[in-house]
Order: structure tokens, then C-alpha cells, then sequence
């Protein structure tokens, strides 16, 4: 699947075109159409922030491409970050233990890798397999 772009005064114009969809309309690919790459919008880090929800369209190597914007967190934000975490928990399992680099609450045991199903017993501060009967 072949994408287009149309470019106006050296700015794309609208949302990429199918290339088949211009030959339908056209004939052939206009001159003021140029090849556009989709790019997937990236998985963020722990820490990053993606500036906003749809991408821009930039001129790269040859090529409009999508382009997503991600900064990293700043010291305040990570702060923040943590800090509604550690709220939103809300102590639910004691025994848990704040992963600050995951931001995360991690048990002291990790979850049996099997196919069973299990939850958390905090009395007894270990995973109990879920009795299906």
C-alpha cells in the first residue's frame, strides 16, 4: 500500500492518498504529490510523554513521514507520576513494594508462570491458585 501526500507552497496539505486512488483520480500521481511513509505511534517509556495524539507531517531523508512527538518527563512530572501512583494504591497489599524505576507496585513473590489462575492473599502475604470447581 503505497501512500501520497499532497504538497502546497513546500507544506503537505491534508491526509496521505492511496496511490491507487490518485491513479483513479489522475491518471498517474500529480507533481505536487509526494511519497508518505505511516509511521506507528511509538510505545512510551515509563517516562516519556507524547506531546500530542496525532502526528505532524515532516519532510525526512526524501520522504513525508509521520512524525510523533515524545519528550521525556521532567523531574516535577516524574514526581508527580510517583506520587499519584503511590496514592491511587492506596496501601491495598502492605507487603507490596513501590517500583520507582517501573512505577510500579510489585509483590514480594512474582506470579506463577503456569497455567493456572491465582490471586493475591495478603494474610498469608503469597499467591493462592483460584479453585475452579
Amino acid at each position: 500500500m503505497n501512500l501520497y501526500i499532497e504538497i502546497e507552497n513546500g507544506q503537505p496539505k491534508n491526509h496521505p492518498a492511496l496511490e491507487e486512488n490518485l491513479l483513479q483520480a489522475f491518471g498517474a500521481i500529480p507533481s505536487h504529490w509526494m511519497p508518505f511513509e505511516r509511521i506507528e505511534k511509538p510505545q512510551l517509556e515509563i517516562y516519556d510523554v507524547l506531546d500530542q495524539e496525532e502526528p505532524e507531517y515532516q519532510l525526512v531523508d526524501g520522504i513525508y513521514k509521520d512524525v510523533w512527538m515524545v519528550h521525556p518527563m521532567t523531574a516535577e512530572e516524574i514526581t508527580a507520576k510517583k506520587v499519584a501512583t503511590v496514592a491511587a494504591w492506596n496501601n491495598r497489599f502492605p507487603s507490596w513494594v513501590f517500583n520507582e524505576s517501573e512505577c510500579v507496585f510489585e509483590p514480594p513473590t512474582f506470579y506463577p508462570q503456569d497455567d493456572k489462575s491465582y490471586y493475591w492473599d495478603e494474610s498469608i502475604i503469597n499467591w493462592v491458585e483460584v479453585n475452579n470447581a
